[in-house]
């Protein structure tokens, strides 16, 4: 088995005190997301489309 290396960032809006934090590694082809508290536990992975359209979703404010 190969073990993926990804480059795993930190959302900006994590607190630097614990809690919620989230951990994000983009790649061509998926995007995955961790708990920050969890670096060896599972992760999601989306499409890059549907990042995207997570993100837009939650930036844009309601109307």
């Amino acid at each position: 088995m190969v073990k993926a290396i990804f480059n795993w960032r930190k959302s900006s809006y994590s607190h630097s005190g614990g809690g919620a934090c989230v951990e994000v590694a983009a790649h061509p082809i998926a995007v995955h997301v961790r708990d920050s508290k969890d670096k060896a536990g599972p992760h999601l992975s989306f499409s890059p489309a549907a990042w995207s359209e997570f993100l837009t979703t939650v930036v844009t404010p309601n109307t």
